[in-house]
Formats: structure tokens, sequence, C-alpha cells
């Protein structure tokens, strides 16, 4: 399946402490992450986010062959971009994944998708389109059913 072509991420952002959306597909999109042992590895990973990066991680949802997360720097800014926080996050996912569960590498396709949400309205459209996904994948009767989501720093649509 072709990559598709990712819009160059902007250089500057006029929003105090904005929240992105964050998309991350496995590679060839392989079904390997809906399971409670892929789940672990990734929020170990998500709960670091803070100290290792500056980045602060909200509500996520994990599919068989992608992630859906949104994200937003400390208080008083990341260490690393959102470039930087996401490849790492990827990268330490990966070579945990590789060492513990029977798939091999490389993990993640190369890039990600990102979208700064402008609004808290944004944020509620995101999160209804994500919180559904399992549902309309057909993986789960509703939401409350599917074990593979949840939040880490926080639930609101102002990253707090």
């Amino acid at each position: 399946m072709p990559e598709r072509v990712h819009l160059r991420r902007l250089e500057r952002i006029c929003i105090d402490r904005p929240v992105y959306f964050i998309t991350a597909c496995t590679c060839h999109r392989r079904p390997i992450l809906a399971s409670a042992a892929v789940m672990s590895i990734l929020l170990r990973e998500w709960e670091a986010a803070k100290d290792r990066h500056g980045w602060l991680v909200g509500r996520y949802v994990i599919m068989p062959d992608h992630v859906h997360f949104f994200c937003a720097e400390v208080a008083d800014g990341a260490r690393h971009s959102l470039s930087r926080f996401v490849g790492a996050w990827k990268e330490w996912t990966a070579k945990e994944l590789v060492r513990t569960l029977p798939t091999t590498a490389p993990v993640w396709q190369k890039r990600f998708f990102d979208h700064v949400l402008r609004s808290d309205e944004s944020y509620a459209e995101k999160w209804a389109y994500v919180r559904d996904n399992p549902v309309r994948a057909g993986l789960t009767a509703d939401f409350e059913s599917w074990a593979f989501q949840g939040f880490v720093d926080f639930d609101s649509p102002r990253g707090e």
C-alpha cells in the first residue's frame, strides 16, 4: 500500500499550549497492536513522556494497526519537538515490542499524522471519531467495551 503524502508541519503555531491529535500506523498496517501486552508497552512510554520529553499525553485508542492519541507540551514548554517526541516514542516502543513479542522490525510506518486542535469543539469532534473507531471497525459493540483505550495525563480539551 503506497504511503500517503503528509503535509508539511507548520513552523509556528499561534495557540497557547496547543493540543495535538496524533495517528501512528504500523508498518504495512500489520494488525499487531490490540493486546494487553502491547498496550502495556505503549502506555509505559506515554507515561514517561512528561519527564523524558516534556510532553503530556491525553486520551488514546489503540487499534489493531494504528494508534490515536492527544498530546500537549508541559506548562513550562517541551524539551523536545513534537517530531522528536513521537519519533522517540515509536523507536522505544518498537524496540520493546520486537524484544518481547513475536513480531519483527520495522514496527511503525516512518511518518505519523498530526493535527493541531484549534478549539474545544475540535477536540470533541476528534475524540468522538477516535472513540468510535473500534465500533466502526466491528471490533466491539460499544466504545465502553473496548479495552485498549484510556488517558494518561489529561482528559480535557485544554490538555489539563
